[in-house]
């Protein structure tokens, strides 16, 4: 079986309206889910720590899923967590001032949704670093919540969690 792990961005929860929408695609194609609770936690490193820890216990094949910092901390998490892949939504990549805290791409495929109109990470953020290690950047009309955009974001996710199953059979 595979699992699939959602990471939160910084200002909500484990269960957002985006969160809950997207586990239900995934159930629906046969995994398992789980979302790991950041709040109270502001400092990404101990964020990446406790998803390395939450993951560790799993024996599965693993797909990690993060938006905004949890974007960020899923990739960085996903080499270590011995991830088969990595979806994320707007992450928090090469942030001003924090340039050099941008986690190197993991050697795994890499899909990331990325709204043309986010005014918290620049879409320029995701265009370079999907450039950098070639990953799949699906640009879309939103913003950085990408609320509006939840449709194709599960098209792309279960596009994205076939070819990785594919992948890895």
């Amino acid at each position: 079986m595979t699992t699939v792990i959602f990471s939160h961005g910084q200002e909500s929860g484990p269960w957002g309206t985006k969160i809950r929408s997207m586990a239900e695609r995934v159930k629906e194609l046969g995994c398992a889910v789980g979302s790991i609770d950041y709040q109270g936690i502001a400092d990404p490193g101990e964020r990446v720590e406790k998803l390395i820890r939450e993951c560790a216990g799993i024996d599965d094949s693993l797909v990690l899923v993060g938006s905004s910092m949890g974007g960020h901390v899923a990739t960085a998490a996903a080499e270590t967590a011995q991830a088969i892949g990595l979806f994320v939504l707007a992450p928090a990549y090469y942030m001003e001032g924090y340039e050099d805290f941008t986690p190197p791409a993991p050697d795994m495929p890499i899909c990331i949704v990325h709204g043309w109109h986010d005014d918290i990470v620049p879409v320029e953020n995701s265009i370079r670093f999907a450039r950098s290690c070639r990953a799949t950047l699906h640009l879309v009309d939103g913003g950085h919540r990408l609320t509006d955009n939840i449709d194709e974001i599960n098209v792309y996710l279960e596009q994205f969690i076939i070819r990785v199953l594919g992948d890895s059979r």
